[in-house]
């Protein structure tokens, strides 16, 4: 039986996720646009899109969901001596067009990426109005790695992540756990299940139970981006010895 895909279109509501398909795993629907008030409505109701270049704007709601607990991150060995070794210096929000573009850059593993320019331009409108941040690794002023991500209430949704330097992604990814243990977050958002973030960390959590944390979350105090550079510090970050 052919099960026909909800299209979205104009300022049509999203199908409820638990309305998804088994098969492909979340599917929810196609169509729509990437303009900020839509992908924060799916955001907010635990759907992101997922597509890649010639097809239509797909949008997901998996089960189960990938998530990662900041307060039982710990950074390996190997890259703790990473970061003792290398003068790499992290940042927050100081390149999210260039992050987002070095994400959307063909990998040696594929051939497309589902970051298309519809994709890109979305995100980058919604960095610009405070919902959207990226995290940089930097050698001398050459940006190595990152990840970027949105925010919902204290909530961090991430996205997609790229290193040009071995180890620069998982470096800041320890940035971001840093930040939200600081912040004391008790989720992080990874989507879906793969084996470099289970190697980091990251479980496995019912969609029933990833929405019911997920409703606590818009109403809850915006993240202080702006403290990350002094949290760093702390931490051992940039060089510093952590207090």
């Amino acid at each position: 039986m052919t099960t026909q895909l909800p299209w979205l279109s104009g300022d049509s509501a999203f199908p409820a996720p638990e309305t998804a398909l088994d098969y492909p795993d979340g599917l929810l629907a196609a169509g729509g646009d990437t303009s900020p008030a839509r992908l924060q409505a799916a955001y907010r109701a635990g759907i992101f899109p997922w597509s890649s270049a010639g097809e239509p704007l797909l949008w997901w709601s998996p089960d189960p969901r990938c998530v990662i607990s900041p307060a039982a991150f710990v950074p390996s060995r190997s890259l703790q001596k990473v970061r003792r070794q290398h003068a790499w210096h992290v940042t927050c929000n100081a390149a999210f067009d260039e992050v987002i573009a070095a994400c959307a850059a063909p990998r040696a593993y594929a051939d497309e990426t589902w970051i298309t320019a519809e994709i890109r331009a979305g995100y980058c409108q919604l960095h610009a109005l405070g919902w959207a941040q990226s995290i940089e690794v930097w050698y001398d002023n050459t940006l190595i790695g990152g990840l970027y991500g949105v925010t919902v209430g204290q909530m961090f949704c991430g996205e997609s992540m790229f290193s040009v330097r071995r180890d620069a992604s998982k470096l800041a990814f320890w940035a971001l756990m840093s930040l939200m243990r600081a912040w004391h977050v008790q989720w992080v958002d990874c989507q879906l299940e793969n084996d470099h973030l289970i190697s980091l960390g990251a479980t496995i959590m019912s969609r029933r139970d990833y929405l019911a944390y997920l409703a606590t979350q818009p109403h809850a105090p915006a993240l202080p981006w702006s403290e990350a550079a002094a949290i760093w510090q702390a931490d051992g970050f940039n060089g510093a010895a952590p207090a």
